[in-house]
């Protein structure tokens, strides 16, 4: 005589918790992502760069140390 075999209705998670982002965890970091990577690619939009000439001659000198 067989016995009834019970199913999973979900699948058991192997070596840890079960953990489920909201969207805005993921959409937040993504954002600030392109924003500050547009900064980059074109930093006369920033409002930092119409400043002082002095420390704008020194962010350009560090950037030339740190990229070839």
């Amino acid at each position: 005589m067989s016995a009834p075999t019970h199913t999973r209705t979900r699948p058991a998670v192997t070596g840890g918790v079960d953990i489920r982002l909201p969207w805005w965890a993921v959409v937040l970091p993504a954002v600030a992502f392109v924003a500050l990577l547009l900064l980059i690619l074109n930093p006369s939009d920033a409002q930092a760069a119409a400043g002082d000439p002095s420390l704008a001659h020194i962010l350009e000198r560090a950037r030339e140390l740190v990229l070839p």
